[in-house]
């Protein structure tokens, strides 16, 4: 399967989860640069090439909307949030069928620091070669935000627990692993020491 040019690529940005870790509150809507996390991430992928977005929120979902609002995405809520990840997954799975996407992109709603070229590389090479599964890497080690074409929404719809889609990566013959300069690709932010360090970072580069 190659010259996917016309291809439908959709986002999912993954807003649900309790912040459990994070000492101030809710991670989601703390502020880089004065802007809610989630939505710096939301507006990320509003800039890319894909087609759609769509958020799944969870946790304080009406908070998490109302930092989100005026961006031009969708909105779905799972109220299953509490039993991990692989929930909103299975939600982002079913708003991609519906919307007929051939590919979904899963962004974390911690992870301000991912730039859109990253974005863009990762579409550029499904849409371009053979592989079902695109995963940015940076320093050797693999990160966020990954690409999976629907023939893995089967797949993907009945994974459990936290694991996302880890173990399919893992075994999936047609996985493309591809070396970004880009390091947000690992800042996911935990903790307000999280957020303090990766601002920094970020500020230095």
């Amino acid at each position: 399967m190659t010259g996917r040019h016309q291809t439908e690529v959709g986002g999912v940005i993954l807003a649900a989860g309790r912040s459990t870790r994070y000492e101030p509150g809710n991670k989601l809507l703390a502020t880089t640069d004065g802007t809610a996390v989630v939505r710096q991430v939301a507006e990320t992928a509003s800039q890319s090439p894909m087609s759609d977005v769509v958020a799944v929120l969870g946790y304080e979902g009406k908070a998490v909307a109302a930092a989100l609002d005026g961006l031009s995405l969708s909105l779905r809520h799972n109220s299953d949030y509490a039993t991990g990840q692989s929930t909103s997954v299975r939600h982002g799975v079913e708003f991609a069928r519906s919307a007929g996407w051939d590919a979904v992109l899963f962004l974390l709603g911690d992870m301000p620091f991912v730039r859109v070229e990253t974005i863009e590389t990762l579409i550029e090479t499904y849409r371009t070669g053979s592989a079902t599964i695109v995963v940015p890497t940076h320093d050797g080690r693999r990160g966020n935000p990954v690409l999976f074409d629907s023939c893995h929404f089967d797949a993907l719809a009945s994974v459990s627990g936290d694991r996302g889609g880890r173990d399919i990566i893992e075994t999936n013959e047609k996985t493309a692993f591809i070396e970004v300069s880009d390091p947000g690709i690992h800042w996911d932010i935990d903790t307000a020491a999280d957020r303090a360090e990766f601002t920094d970072r970020r500020d230095g580069l």
